[in-house]
């Protein structure tokens, strides 16, 4: 990890994690997408944060509002170690209604506008804005030294992706030299990269600004009555038509380890996509590599005792293949396969789990057999439940996706008196 960066060090980041994430269905019934769990001990919003620390940033803030409790205590747990003496910040801002007593944030922009005062005192040079509900690994340092180098008045990531999903993001075109010719925000039919008509060059909400030129177009934005105060669909297209905006493309700067051979992106913004992203850290050389210590997922570093595996009997077998299981998990005479369990995990004698994502704190009664399933935290599932083995109970009794998962709260399991 390098421990500063020249331009980063000038520089804010200011993270957007106020987001619903409703196709997330009830894993955001009480967090918002960001505080959602990944990859066994991690938060959504952590690969951001990283992202920015690892970068050299030191000046972080996070703003927040939808069911931002858990969101705000995780941030309070985990990232409670920057510096006010040495240049550091760490800013947790939520909707507090800085601008009106009627107001919560607008959008995007509005987010950042109300709280001009604060980001001026932390006082950087250049602001880094950044969507807080995706998983991926960026060396925002790399994006820093192209919007300087080339003299634009704002810098947006990009990345190439399939045609027909691309109608979710922010669509754009650029010339030879990266220049933005055109930007329309969540097209209903997007238009194809030149030379591959499968494709679209969609924004990755990373965007780049001098901070003097940021805070000029968002009081011109907040004095627009016009305006639906989101950066895609007023400030970029408005600076893509009167000045210049560049493209940065994911791969100049995606962090890889040896072990990783794709520039690893993924929006997990359904419960399918949620599903699948944990259970791919499970394979022998995942696309993304969690155990890179040049370029660490940091979290909240609670202490948790080790995982634990007792009972060596046929049939009663305490094991654990291809799976990820975190600290503080028992696995009591339980068989686990492929599957990734969160902290605080206990599965119980004689259960069979295959292809599971398990929040903390999960419990797993006797002889339970679950299968394609996201059970969240704290759920405690009742002895010889099965799930996975009838689609039509399952889709009856549980929230079953198309592609066969199903979700599991504790209210669905009281309903049904389990």
């Amino acid at each position: 990890m390098r421990l500063s960066a020249p331009i980063g060090r000038q520089a804010m980041a200011f993270i957007l994690a106020g987001g619903r994430g409703s196709r997330l269905m009830e894993l955001t019934d009480r967090r918002a997408k960001p505080a959602v769990y990944f990859g066994g001990k991690s938060r959504i919003i952590d690969f951001a944060l990283s992202n920015a620390l690892n970068s050299g940033i030191r000046r972080i803030g996070v703003a927040t509002q939808y069911k931002a409790h858990s969101l705000i205590g995780h941030l309070n747990r985990g990232w409670n170690f920057f510096r006010q003496g040495a240049n550091e910040s760490f800013d947790i801002l939520p909707a507090s209604q800085r601008v009106s007593e009627t107001q919560w944030y607008a959008g995007t922009a509005d987010a950042v506008y109300q709280n001009i005062d604060i980001i001026r005192d932390r006082a950087p040079k250049y602001m880094v804005i950044l969507a807080g509900d995706h998983i991926y690994k960026m060396d925002y340092e790399m994006m820093l030294q192209q919007h300087v180098d080339s003299g634009a008045a704002a810098t947006i990531g990009c990345l190439a992706a399939p045609r027909k999903e691309a109608s979710g993001f922010g669509v754009m075109h650029v010339d030879a030299s990266n220049q933005i010719i055109s930007f329309v925000e969540k097209p209903e039919d997007p238009p194809a990269m030149p030379g591959d008509p499968e494709k679209s060059l969609v924004s990755m909400g990373i965007y780049v600004f001098e901070t003097d030129f940021l805070f000029d177009q968002l009081e011109r934005d907040a004095a627009d009555q016009h305006s639906s105060r989101d950066f895609g669909k007023d400030i970029i297209p408005y600076i893509v038509k009167h000045g210049k905006a560049i493209a940065h493309h994911f791969s100049q700067s995606c962090v890889r380890s040896s072990n990783e051979a794709l520039a690893y992106w993924r929006d997990v913004g359904t419960v399918d996509a949620y599903w699948e992203a944990n259970i791919d850290l499970t394979d022998v050389v995942p696309d993304l590599d969690l155990f890179d210590q040049e370029w660490p997922i940091w979290t909240d570093g609670s202490v948790t005792p080790p995982a634990k595996f007792v009972h060596d009997v046929d049939g009663r077998r305490g094991m654990a293949i291809s799976s990820l299981v975190s600290g503080g998990c028992i696995i009591s005479g339980a068989k686990i396969k492929r599957s990734l369990l969160f902290t605080g995990v206990r599965a119980h004698s004689y259960c069979d789990i295959e292809n599971a994502v398990l929040l903390p704190y999960v419990q797993i009664g006797r002889s339970a057999r679950l299968a394609k399933v996201v059970v969240d935290r704290g759920v405690k599932i009742p002895e010889g439940l099965i799930v996975g083995e009838d689609p039509a109970l399952d889709a009856k009794l549980f929230r079953r996706t198309e592609n066969g998962i199903c979700l599991i709260t504790q209210p669905m399991l009281d309903r049904i008196g389990a």
